[in-house]
């Protein structure tokens, strides 16, 4: 498994499930439990493509990055993450920082940045998320 998978319920945080978009990473989660990732990863997509304003497209990037193969485009994807994040309502991303935090530096670890690694690892760590090798 890829970085830091956020759980829906209560893992990272309160996720607002009455959004299309998150009920559809809750059940790309459960897909994923279940061993059904291909399915987990279309669920994840069509998370992105409903998305309807920054913070849907926040969590859903998060879940399509978490399951890419390719660490150049994970990497991306957990980049879209954290931009959308920070134009969303900061309410509503404030406990989901620490994971976008700490999938980022598990990007950059993987595609060769140890010093961009390190910054993001410490900012999971400051948002009460701690990176385990």
């Amino acid at each position: 498994m890829r970085g830091t998978l956020i759980v829906i319920a209560g893992g990272a945080g309160n996720v607002d499930l009455s959004r299309r978009a998150v009920q559809r990473c809750a059940a790309g989660t459960a897909a994923e439990f279940a061993g059904r990732r291909d399915d987990a990863r279309d669920l994840y997509l069509q998370a992105w493509d409903g998305a309807v304003d920054d913070y849907e497209r926040c969590v859903a990037a998060h879940y399509v990055a978490h399951l890419e193969p390719d660490p150049a485009e994970a990497l991306r994807w957990n980049t879209t993450a954290l931009a959308h994040a920070r134009l969303a309502d900061q309410r509503l991303v404030a406990d989901f920082l620490g994971s976008l935090y700490v999938n980022l530096g598990h990007s950059h670890e993987v595609t060769g940045n140890a010093v961009q690694a390190a910054t993001y690892y410490a900012l999971a760590a400051e948002h009460g998320v701690v990176h385990r090798p």
